[in-house]
C-alpha cells in the first residue's frame, strides 16, 4: 500500500507540490495509511521527501495526536533530514507533538539549529516554531525573545518580518506575571 501512496507525489520537480493535497484526502479518510506515508520521508527522492513533509504538515493542523505515536521519528530521525523543504515543514509539525518537557527542549533545540539553516524559509518557520514552543511553556519565551531580538537585524526580509510579529506575544510572556 506504501508504494500506492507515495506514487501520488512521484512526479515532477521540486518547484511542484505533486498530488500531495489528494494525500492528505486520503489520509483524512484513510488514516491507517500514515504508517505508509510517513515511508515517504526516507525516499530516495528528494521530491517525494518534500511533498511526504507538505502532507503531513497539512495532515498535523487538524490531526495532530494522530502524528504522537510516531513523535520519536519525527524529532530523532525526520527533523535531521538535512532538505530544506523537508525540514520547513518539520518546524511546522514538531511544535504540534504533544510533547514532555524533555522533548519539548530537544524540539527546542532542533529549532534554535534549524536558524542557522541557509534556507530563510526554514528560518522563519523556526522562528514561528520557536514562539509556539513558548506558548506552550513560558520558560521557553525569555530565550525564544533573544532569538527573535537578535534575527531582527539579520537583513532577511521574511525573517525580520516575522520576527516583528512574534515580538510582542514574546515580550507578554516573557513578563514575570505571565508564570
Amino acid at each position: 500500500m506504501a508504494n500506492k501512496i507515495l506514487n501520488k507525489l512521484l512526479a515532477g520537480d521540486l518547484r511542484r507540490k505533486g498530488r500531495s493535497e489528494e494525500v492528505v484526502s486520503d489520509l483524512c479518510r484513510h488514516p491507517q495509511l500514515l504508517e505508509d506515508l510517513l515511508q515517504g520521508l526516507c525516499h530516495p527522492d528528494p521530491a517525494v521527501r518534500m511533498r511526504t513533509a507538505d502532507a503531513l504538515e497539512k495532515y498535523s493542523r487538524d490531526h495532530a495526536a494522530a502524528l504522537d505515536p510516531y513523535k520519536k521519528c519525527f524529532i530523532n530521525d525526520f527533523a535531521a533530514i538535512g532538505q530544506k523543504e523537508v525540514r520547513w515543514h518539520m518546524a511546522q509539525i514538531l511544535p504540534c507533538l504533544t510533547l514532555t518537557r524533555l522533548e519539548r527542549q530537544r524540539v527546542f533545540n532542533i529549532l534554535s539549529g534549524y536558524l542557522e539553516d541557509d534556507s530563510r524559509i526554514v528560518k522563519t518557520f523556526a522562528l514561528q516554531g520557536l514562539a509556539e514552543l513558548a506558548g506552550q511553556d513560558h520558560r521557553y519565551a525569555p530565550r525564544v525573545l533573544m532569538r527573535v531580538e537578535s534575527l531582527m537585524a539579520s537583513g532577511i526580509p521574511s525573517v525580520e518580518s516575522r520576527a516583528r510579529k512574534l515580538l510582542p506575544q514574546l515580550w507578554k510572556m516573557s513578563l514575570p506575571s505571565a508564570e
